[in-house]
């Protein structure tokens, strides 16, 4: 596991089902734009509010490390067999407690903001953390109007960084047509 001091540390989470250059595109950015010393990659076993991942645990931290290999500041991790949870909030918790972990900057997709306010314990969640918002092309007018824009008011980060057209639903459906 990484040792984190005080860094300022940014967090990707996500089931990564398949991770993708999209994912590493914004992970660099939100290193330079923070001044983030490093970028967890969070892989989970299951979307706790989707049915069923399609590669399996091992496919996904494989392909995510390999992705990341070349980036020094990026670190996969998986922390669900550790904490007994794949929720956000379990892992956010964990990580405070017992990494002593501060200075977090959480990374998602304006197409998650839509569904925020559906996470365990998402008002506690954005208050340990700083919440960094990026672009998704068609989800971002109904992310600034979600709930909790509306409940975090001015306090979150939207990025407007160029749209990023690969997606890992598109990576799935594009290897069920080869198969």
């Amino acid at each position: 596991m990484v040792k984190f001091s005080n860094k300022y540390i940014g967090l990707l989470g996500g089931s990564f089902d398949p991770a993708h250059k999209g994912h590493l595109a914004i992970s660099k950015i939100a290193i330079k734009k923070f001044k983030l010393n490093k970028i967890l990659w969070i892989v989970t076993k299951q979307n706790p509010l989707k049915n069923k991942s399609y590669y399996t645990i091992q496919e996904r931290l494989i392909r995510a490390k390999t992705i990341t290999k070349n980036v020094k500041r990026i670190k996969v991790i998986y922390l669900d067999k550790i904490i007994g949870s794949s929720t956000t909030i379990d892992i956010i918790n964990y990580l405070i407690k017992k990494k002593k972990l501060k200075n977090i900057y959480f990374i998602v997709g304006s197409d998650n903001l839509i569904k925020f306010h559906k996470w365990k314990s998402w008002r506690k969640l954005v208050k340990l953390m700083k919440l960094i918002v990026f672009s998704r092309k068609g989800y971002d007018k109904k992310g600034k109007k979600s709930k909790v824009a509306k409940y975090l008011k001015n306090k979150i980060i939207f990025i407007n960084n160029k749209p990023i057209l690969i997606s890992s639903t598109k990576l799935r459906k594009k290897t069920k047509i080869i198969n």
